[in-house]
């Protein structure tokens, strides 16, 4: 007597076969190179293997060079993950708003996402290099001294305004979006009862847009971190002491194969995102968890 397969275990099988290569892929590439990263992070070293517990991460917070690339960083992101989240969103109310030629202007914000990085790193060279347009042109012009901008105390602000050209167009596409999946009538009535364009703004729109809000911080605040190629075409290996990062460190530490330092740093490093994406979507169900619903 022959057995007869029922179609619902074959579709289960297949099922389960298709998912085989993604689940060996997430296996071999990501989590047991975590668990490596935290193994090496506990030992002395790669041939000896002795545990040392936390000795690693002592010696990492009292490393001058991690110290400064975490400061740099940190100043770095606080600088532009809030203009880049605030100022697209204003971009896309303009943009949302009556003005004329918003596809032109649109074009104008989303161009600089086209433009390859090593194109981006030779106009800021031309521009902020201490024989650059800015200083021939400009302060030459007023009489000023020239500035060597790279090698300067402003040069966190240099690299922070290239960070704005490159991704204040596509956060302004984020927001345009979530813009135009809000209610429309409920903005209306609001209206229509004498509700200020403020009152709007804060009690109706911001909370439909926290979602995008948070999710834009969040891609900015990756992004931020994505700093060290531009940074690094800009500046090389170990550029002025300002513009030292967290990547360079990282880099220049991979070089002489020191296992314990770059794992120990890569696991702070997630912890601390941890923490701050965490703290973000836990503000995002405060604030607009009850629109969602």
């Amino acid at each position: 007597m022959k057995t007869k397969t029922r179609p619902g275990n074959t579709n289960t099988t297949f099922a389960v076969l298709s998912m085989v290569p993604s689940i060996a892929g997430v296996l071999i590439f990501f989590i047991l190179p975590f668990f490596t990263v935290v193994y090496y992070s506990a030992v002395d070293n790669p041939i000896t293997h002795e545990f040392v517990g936390l000795e690693n991460f002592k010696a990492l917070f009292g490393n001058k060079a991690f110290i400064a690339a975490a400061k740099n960083t940190a100043v770095l992101s606080l600088i532009t993950v809030p203009p880049a989240v605030v100022l697209s969103m204003v971009l896309a109310m303009l943009m949302e708003s009556s003005i004329p030629a918003k596809s032109g202007f649109r074009s104008i914000f989303l161009s600089p996402v086209m433009v390859p990085a090593a194109s981006v790193v030779l106009i800021w060279q031309v521009v902020f290099h201490y024989n650059g347009t800015l200083n021939s042109r400009l302060l030459e012009a007023f009489g000023a001294e020239p500035v060597d901008w790279l090698k300067s105390k402003y040069c966190l602000v240099v690299i922070a305004l290239l960070f704005l050209w490159k991704n204040l167009g596509y956060n302004m596409i984020l927001y345009l979006s979530a813009l135009a999946g809000m209610p429309k009538d409920l903005l209306e009535v609001a209206e229509l009862e004498g509700a200020d364009p403020f009152y709007r703004f804060f009690h109706i729109k911001l909370r439909y847009l926290s979602p995008t809000v948070i999710f834009v911080t969040i891609l900015s605040l990756i992004n931020s971190f994505k700093l060290f190629r531009e940074v690094y075409l800009l500046t090389g290996d170990y550029p002025y002491e300002g513009l030292y990062l967290l990547q360079h460190y990282m880099n220049n530490t991979f070089r002489t194969l020191d296992y314990q330092k770059l794992s120990s740093a890569a696991i702070v490093m997630m912890l601390i995102m941890i923490v701050i994406i965490g703290t973000l979507i836990h503000f995002d169900n405060k604030f607009g968890g009850d629109i969602e619903e």
